[in-house]
């Protein structure tokens, strides 16, 4: 009689407790990961004034820490694929939080960017391994439901240290704003330390750069990879400016909004938490290609809306952006780990490097456009990229599915 090895347990389904405790433990670490890393966005105007610097250089607070968690994603990737998954999760979240809360603490401007520059570096473990997690765990018609309900956590993580850091500055100090969202995240590291399940369908790889090396090779040449990356890196790049020089515009006449009034503002992030959930599931039913482009065409109409003065319009217009972006990014990211033939984790790097990169380098940019043309012209630089963006959804409209296994939401 032949023993046969026992059969793996099925993936993670929606209805069920385990995937319950998933969802749980993937909203506390995205809620975390974006309360941590955008904290800082509606504190900006509020560090030109205490630390004498203008807008794009205080747009390094964030962009510092967006081109740093890139760059090092690209690393933390290809060791989740030696060294598991939900270590380096867990890892992440609480070496993050740790930091944030001594970056409360900095004395003087250099010595925050800085922390930011660390924070940016142990982020990094937590978002491409967080897909990668998914696309193995998880049941292929649950996973856009999963992924999108894990950026519905980015959405109220990134809107809720937006809100805080606005709230507790006019309150007290930005300082305070920002120590209270490194205590959350510890309590969000110990929630995703508990409730994340353990990887099951986890294949281990030896640590050989020239394996890791060559996987990324061939990522690179699949055409619709190159696609979605570059869709990540015009997408989040329009959406961090959008946000970024925001700010500055409604705190000027005007409007003259204080920083809790402009935190509030930064509620349409509410809108991504439902968008992402939302639109991920339609796609799940109706194909990626004939959604992506429809959100992106949500984001130029409402990037349209802004350029008017009334700020109901404006508001509406930012709601509409979020919508649209959201939905765009959970689509986008979870085909990232279903067209991947192997090493998902650093396919989902190579899609957050383009995504972070598009954060820091256009986020920064935005305020040669913000200083020379104010609000018209970084609404004229998010359209183009906008419009590139749109006509590549469109392009991937006509691409066959993925090389090694069909991809049947893809299609």
């Amino acid at each position: 009689m032949t023993d046969h090895p026992p059969e793996k347990p099925n993936r993670l389904v929606s209805g069920t407790p385990a995937f319950r405790r998933l969802n749980l433990a993937l909203f506390a670490s995205g809620f975390s990961t974006f309360a941590i890393l955008y904290c800082v966005q509606p504190l900006l105007p509020e560090f030109s004034r205490e630390f004498d610097v203008s807008a794009a250089a205080s747009s390094l607070s964030l962009s510092l820490s967006t081109g740093l968690l890139a760059v090092a994603m690209l690393v933390a990737g290809s060791l989740s694929e030696v060294l598991g998954r939900k270590p380096i999760m867990v890892a992440s979240l609480l070496l993050s939080a740790l930091l944030t809360i001594l970056s409360a603490l900095a004395p003087n401007w250099t010595s925050l960017l800085i922390a930011r520059m660390l924070i940016g570096i142990t982020l990094s473990g937590l978002p491409a391994v967080a897909m990668a997690y998914v696309s193995e765990e998880v049941d292929p018609k649950s996973i856009g439901l999963a992924m999108g309900l894990f950026i519905g956590g980015n959405a109220v993580g990134g809107m809720s240290g937006r809100i805080i850091g606005g709230v507790l500055t006019d309150l007290g100090s930005w300082r305070l704003a920002i120590g209270l969202i490194g205590c959350i995240g510890l309590a969000s590291a110990f929630a995703a330390w508990r409730s994340l399940p353990a990887s099951v369908h986890f294949q281990p790889r030896r640590a050989r750069p020239m394996d890791l090396v060559r996987s990324m090779g061939e990522h690179l040449r699949d055409p619709g990879l190159r696609a979605l990356f570059a869709e990540a890196f015009l997408l989040m790049g329009g959406f961090v400016t959008l946000y970024n020089y925001l700010g500055y515009r409604l705190t000027e006449p005007p409007y003259a909004l204080s920083q809790s009034a402009i935190g509030a503002v930064f509620a349409a992030y509410l809108i991504g938490t439902w968008s992402s959930a939302w639109i991920g599931g339609l796609a799940d039913r109706l194909g990626r290609k004939q959604v992506l482009w429809a959100m992106i065409a949500i984001m130029l109409a409402g990037l349209a809306l802004t350029l008017f003065d009334h700020l109901l319009l404006i508001i509406a217009g930012i709601v509409a952006v979020t919508f649209g972006f959201f939905g765009a990014h959970s689509i986008a990211s979870s085909w990232v780990g279903s067209r991947a033939a192997s090493a998902k984790a650093q396919a989902s790097a190579l899609y957050l490097f383009c995504y972070y990169l598009g954060s820091s380098t256009i986020g920064t940019l935005g305020g040669v456009f913000w200083a020379r043309g104010a609000w018209p012209g970084v609404a004229g630089l998010v359209a183009i990229l906008l419009v590139a963006a749109l006509s590549i959804a469109f392009w991937l409209m006509l691409l066959p599915s993925g090389r090694a296994k069909p991809d049947s939401t893809a299609s």
